[in-house]
């Protein structure tokens, strides 16, 4: 094929993936998260719903669903300015306000149960982090600047408790009063040891949109601080790939490759780098993620086009899928199209794309399952709303579809 032909192809292909994303967004995932996960007898929004659409009337409401949704709605009204959008998002903060927020010790409780009594009172970062993120977004689409207050707030006490003042990065998570905690872990899959990459990904996509809309300078050293310890404490370059666990002093404590969180990171370092004006950091930082979706291309691309959730340390590869990994791989693969201009990215994105329309999204009772089974059925099992399954990633990677392919366009 011609150079001309080639680039026309390339041109349907993202024409393709706008008008798709576009569709998706506001045909499905809005109209499902506007009608259908608002907890009219608790209040907020409701902590878990079955794939047939049964709400779990006490079921637990965690911080990770609450901050994801008003992330969500925030982010919708930035791009399409919407009186609902709007009053979702004030739904969403003033539930985290008033039930979340632990006005004593600062910071957000990880979870409670269906009236919004404490359950499990942690200062988990990660949970941390997602409340400075969608504050950040709040503040940004509404011009609010109490919820960029509670996202400063948030911040100091991460920077001031969890940080590791010794060998740098931060500890993942403290008690009530942060206080040194015992049991680190953030799920019950998850090893007990003191740092993890997940936790640091969350925190520098969080601290990038802090930086983003307050550009203060100790949120813009910290984050510089975050992507430095991706560069040179959790990338791998032999194999490629991060590093999952650590302990104190950055010794790895695993070698489980995480193909979901190595594709969300490679654009996401990508965007937190580009707010520094850093040229020499940009350039590291896009050279890792270049290298970071090849190897997910090469080493976590299954032949149908689902990105696997892991590959464990005997060299198996998990078999189940998650919405959430098929959803970051076509942002991931876009980025790295961008970055790069070879087609075999936006290939990738394509077929990633293809792959959920095909398996993931549900024609029955709308939005996505959460995890396909080996064989690409929608494992029962699952939630379709849950203390993990939120609008976020699916929302998000609309979104930057329709913002990536207009840039993609311009000549």
């Amino acid at each position: 094929m011609s150079r001309a032909g080639e680039a026309g192809a390339e041109t349907s292909l993202v024409t393709h993936l706008r008008d798709a994303a576009e569709e998706e967004l506001f045909g499905d995932i809005v109209p499902f998260w506007c009608e259908k996960a608002v907890d009219h007898q608790y209040g907020g929004f409701v902590g878990r719903m079955t794939n047939d659409l049964r709400i779990v009337p006490e079921a637990p409401k965690g911080l990770v669903l609450n901050t994801r949704i008003l992330w969500a709605f925030s982010a919708l009204h930035a791009a399409q300015p919407d009186s609902t959008f709007r009053q979702l998002a004030e739904r969403a903060l003033s539930y985290f306000v008033d039930f979340f927020l632990d006005r004593r010790f600062g910071g957000a409780y990880w979870m409670l149960d269906h009236r919004g009594q404490v359950l499990d009172d942690a200062k988990k970062i990660y949970g941390q982090a997602f409340a400075i993120y969608a504050l950040s977004e709040y503040a940004a689409a509404f011009h609010e600047g109490e919820a960029l207050r509670l996202a400063l707030e948030i911040f100091e006490l991460v920077e001031r408790h969890n940080l590791d003042k010794t060998h740098g990065g931060y500890f993942e998570a403290a008690n009530r009063d942060w206080s040194p905690a015992v049991d680190m872990r953030l799920s019950e899959r998850d090893l007990n040891e003191r740092k993890s990459t997940n936790t640091h990904l969350h925190l520098l996509e969080a601290y990038a949109n802090l930086y983003r809309v307050s550009r203060a300078a100790e949120v813009r050293d910290a984050l510089r601080k975050l992507l430095l310890c991706f560069l040179e404490r959790i990338y791998d370059p032999r194999t490629r790939h991060w590093i999952p666990f650590f302990n104190d002093e950055w010794q790895p404590r695993s070698r489980v490759v995480s193909f979901g969180h190595e594709i969300e990171g490679s654009w996401l370092l990508c965007e937190a780098a580009r707010l520094l004006d850093d040229g020499d950091l940009q350039k590291q930082v896009r050279q890792m993620a270049l290298n970071l979706a090849e190897a997910v291309l090469t080493e976590g691309f299954a032949e149908d086009a689902g990105i696997y959730h892991e590959r464990r340390e005997d060299g198996q590869v998990v078999a189940s899928l998650q919405w959430w990994q098929q959803a970051e791989a076509v942002v991931g693969f876009i980025n790295a199209y961008q970055l790069s201009g070879e087609s075999r990215y936006l290939e990738a994105a394509t077929r990633s794309w293809e792959f959920i329309e095909r398996h993931l999204l549900d024609r029955q009772y709308g939005e996505w399952f959460y995890e396909l089974l080996p064989d690409r059925r929608p494992n029962p099992e699952m939630y379709k709303i849950c203390e993990w399954k939120g609008p976020y990633h699916n929302s998000r990677m609309c979104l930057e579809l329709m913002t990536r392919t207009v840039e993609i366009a311009k000549p």
